[in-house]
């Protein structure tokens, strides 16, 4: 993994991260226990959910250029798709208060996104790769 690209992934987890322990808090206060392991459940699965996207992303992005922006679209939603999939595997569960682990879910997915977009646009990303000066001016002769 290039230095941007966990930069990126920590620009993007630590604010989920933040907003999955004040979640967790919350839900601990008003409802037990079982909403706090909701609520660190839930931001733990987004974490790790759109943490291995936007590696995979990054990784299509290097091996397939050309194909980045289908990538990017079937990434985001199957990932929606599979946190419904959670959502209702989970839904008779008594482990965790279901209603935090939905709320705290959808909140940690509205950070995460945020927080991508954010980092997305202060990172300083070449579209261009520059190359070196010799092995061009070996060929041009």
């Amino acid at each position: 993994m290039q230095s941007n690209d966990a930069r990126m992934l920590l620009h993007c987890a630590v604010p989920t991260a933040v907003a999955g322990v004040v979640a967790a808090a919350i839900s601990g206060v008003f409802a037990g226990g079982k909403g706090a392991i909701g609520g660190a459940a839930g931001a733990l699965v987004v974490i790790l959910f759109m943490g291995l996207g936007l590696y995979v992303l990054q990784r299509t992005a290097r091996s397939f250029p050309h194909l980045f922006q289908a990538m990017g679209l079937l990434l985001y939603t199957t990932q929606i798709l599979l946190l419904f999939v959670v959502l209702v595997v989970f839904r008779d569960t008594t482990l965790f208060d279901t209603k935090t682990f939905a709320f705290t879910l959808l909140g940690s997915t509205v950070v995460w996104v945020a927080a991508q977009g954010r980092a997305h646009m202060k990172a300083k990303i070449l579209y261009v790769e520059p190359s070196s000066g010799g092995s061009e001016k070996a060929s041009a002769t």
